[in-house]
């Protein structure tokens, strides 16, 4: 793998990790505390202080060194992780991902950064062993002592030599026969987990490994000169009698992913000899018979062979990470967005192409050259619908986010909130998942700061003094629904009344609805807040919100009750990129219409319609409707002009109008066209800067013949329709 691959993998795997501390973090803080999640914790930082150190990044690996021993003694319950110390974790954790943002060169010109690193650094001295030691610079360099038979004094060899060593006439044999000779081996463990299938055995590669126990007096150059005509692209680690306790557990972490069990793990590095490891089992075993109780291995060594605890725990690790990553998400591969992006892409210029073979195969009136294509169409929506399965994502991810935010923003204010998630299985399009978090934010900050009561306020009105927010996600017809609800004081309809008109937003006189005074807070610079904090209160946002949501495709709606909390409900299309619609054309224009939002086709003259107005009775149901030509201006076409039906002797009112009955969210519309063609798949394109002011348009396709066809963006015009005819005629009602 190349440099900037290989780089590029860090930072997807470090913000990974850094979304699992945090996890953790906030599990802890719940009250999950136990030594798995504090395990947790310290494997993301240690891990990421590693791999850091591989690309030569020594302000990551400094900081993060620091921040690993203190959780490495919470680890050994030497310190305690409560929130004083659990604060300054949160923020280190945070500082290690601005630090994963700046390369070293960026971070020596961020003298600020540093300062930040060194303040945080400052506020863990309390929770070190010595107040007097220079933190920044303390290094953990326990010696081993270990006291076990077979391994004072021996040298450890852990070999994987190339594997073209055979082929090069190098005979690992006669490498083990000259450490024979200026010392002695005392243990060889022969590593088989790189053998292949033998279908695949290549009889001249070398696939076996060695951990080799050797006693000697030679220095350590003349044991490295024994490897000196095979050192290139071999992996040779030597680690001296009695080293430190980093070298064994760099050794024990460098040891093959494999089913050991943690005394094998412990043999393998040579941290302990297999008679020592014989004698432990046997301790255990002897116990088990006489207490029918079984103290674990790691514990039994520690006692009975001086093995230091932290060796252990790294062989322990290094078997929970083998196994982890054993589990099927390990089946999981990384995928660069844009080459997801570029797959759905030509996907979709597969699906235009496929309605054009379709168009002219039925020019042809061949039968079997329909059918062909008839199965290729098939094939092409297996094809679609898997190609677009890649791009969704749960929206879980996204949601625990706000965890963090729910807690420190309500210990910012003195508040005790409980977040609640529903739902988080829920997916939705990548590209709606990554726009959604500003929005969201918003909503969560505002319900935080002005939406919860204060605790005593809380009590007064007989609520626990505890608040509560649910972020919700779920499925209703063909949209995916988001809901963030809270139980605080909820929104007075008078309230947005007053200080509308104070802001001359509305009239004193004007006439609405408690429900279209509560969509006066998505009007630009509208606050109801009695004072601006630097959290909310200034009017911006809400309106940002909203264009956020529509930009998306999606509708956002509230709803409030004093006394009783607000929820905002976000609903969104399935996906961006590929739908299924339906082709209707007025004039010679011709538009889609989303085929999750249609519930049917009618002729519009076979329905009763109200006296001057567009709105016609569907068995027992008041619907409103608008013609697609009046909407769009769009000029009849030559069939339908009136000279035309005079030439042709007909009359205007034999010309059709077919109606499309359309739902969204709670509302129903009738949308007006002159012809329907039927269903489409549709390649969702974005619209030009010219057509981003007219309403009603969500995009554009490419149809078969070449034409161009719009998107209809039904939520702008079911709200257009319910404008002008009112909302006396939603379905509910």
């Amino acid at each position: 793998m190349e440099l900037e691959g290989a780089l590029g993998t860090f930072y997807a795997e470090s913000q990974e990790l850094l979304e699992s501390m945090e996890d953790a973090l906030l599990r802890l803080d719940s009250g999950e505390y136990d030594s798995d999640v504090l395990n947790e914790i310290f494997r993301s930082a240690h891990t990421i202080k590693g791999s850091a150190g591989i690309f030569g990044l020594d302000h990551i690996v400094e900081f993060t060194h620091v921040v690993e021993n203190i959780l490495d003694r919470a680890r050994d319950d030497e310190i305690r992780l409560e929130e004083e110390l659990l604060n300054i974790i949160f923020k280190c954790r945070d500082h290690i991902a601005e630090l994963i943002n700046h390369d070293l060169e960026a971070f020596n010109d961020s003298p600020n950064l540093a300062q930040t690193g060194k303040q945080l650094l400052d506020g863990l001295i309390p929770w070190f062993k010595s107040n007097d030691a220079d933190i920044h610079e303390k290094k953990i360099v326990d010696k081993v002592g270990l006291e076990t038979e077979g391994a004072t004094g021996d040298w450890h060899l852990s070999l994987r030599l190339s594997k073209d060593c055979l082929r090069n006439g190098m005979d690992p044999i006669s490498f083990l026969n000259y450490l024979s000779s200026i010392g002695e081996l005392r243990q060889i463990i022969t590593l088989e987990d790189s053998l292949p299938d033998i279908e695949e055995f290549d009889a001249e590669t070398l696939y076996l490994g060695y951990e080799i126990s050797l006693q000697s007096n030679s220095s350590r150059e003349e044991i490295e000169n024994t490897f000196t005509f095979v050192r290139e692209d071999s992996e040779i680690r030597i680690i001296p009698p009695n080293s430190t306790i980093e070298e064994y557990i760099a050794l024990i972490e460098a040891l093959p992913e494999d089913d050991k069990r943690i005394g094998e793990i412990l043999v393998g590095c040579g941290a302990i000899s297999s008679e020592t490891l014989c004698k432990a089992l046997q301790v255990q075993e002897n116990e088990t018979k006489s207490s029918n109780q079984s103290r674990k291995i790691g514990e039994v060594l520690v006692e009975s062979s001086g093995l230091p605890e932290k060796v252990v725990n790294a062989a322990a690790e290094k078997q929970e990470d083998t196994k982890e990553r054993k589990k099927p998400s390990s089946q999981l591969i990384r995928i660069d967005a844009d080459r997801l992006d570029h797959l759905i892409n030509l996907i979709g210029e597969l699906v235009i192409n496929r309605q054009r073979v379709n168009l002219l195969a039925g020019e042809t009136r061949h039968e079997s050259l329909i059918e062909a294509v008839g199965d290729l169409e098939n094939f092409t929506e297996q094809l679609r619908d898997a190609a677009l399965n890649l791009r969704m994502v749960q929206i879980g991810s996204t949601f625990q986010k706000f965890k963090r935010i729910v807690r420190d923003t309500a210990q910012e204010l003195g508040k005790d909130i409980n977040l609640i998630l529903e739902g988080t299985e829920t997916e939705l399009d990548r590209l709606m998942v990554e726009k959604l978090g500003d929005p969201l934010t918003h909503i969560i900050r505002n319900a935080i700061d002005h939406g919860i009561e204060a605790k005593e306020q809380r009590l007064a009105n007989g609520k626990s003094e505890t608040g509560t927010i649910k972020m919700a996600a779920f499925h209703e017809a063909g949209s995916i629904v988001i809901e963030v609800s809270d139980d605080g004081g909820g929104i007075a309809p008078e309230k947005i009344r007053a200080k509308a008109v104070i802001k001359e937003i509305i009239s004193e006189d004007a006439n609405l609805s408690d429900q279209e005074l509560l969509h006066l807070v998505f009007h630009p610079g509208f606050s109801t807040a009695e004072s601006v904090t630097n959290l909310s209160g200034r009017g911006v946002g809400m309106d940002v919100v909203k264009r956020n949501v529509e930009a998306l495709q999606g509708t956002i709606d509230i709803n409030s009750k004093v006394g009783f909390g607000t929820r905002f409900q976000i609903r969104l299309p399935l996906t961006l990129a590929i739908i299924d619609g339906f082709h209707v054309q007025s004039g010679n224009t011709h538009f889609i219409v989303p085929q999750s939002s249609v519930v049917e086709c009618t002729d519009l003259g076979s329905h009763e319609k109200m006296e001057n107005r567009n709105c016609i009775n569907v068995r027992g149901e008041m619907i409103p409707f608008i013609k697609l030509g009046d909407v769009f201006k769009i000029s009849p076409s030559e069939g339908e002009t009136a000279s035309y039906l005079y030439r042709e002797g007909k009359s205007a009112s034999s010309h059709t109008e077919n109606l499309v009955i359309a739902r969204y969210g709670e509302f129903t519309a009738g949308i007006v066209a002159d012809q329907l063609h039927g269903e489409i798949q549709t390649v969702v394109k974005p619209l030009g800067p010219i057509f981003k002011p007219l309403r009603g348009i969500g995009g554009s396709t490419l149809l078969g013949n070449g034409e161009i066809a719009f998107i209809l963006d039904i939520p702008q015009l079911i709200e257009s329709v319910i404008s002008n005819e009112g909302t006396t005629f939603t379905v509910n009602e």
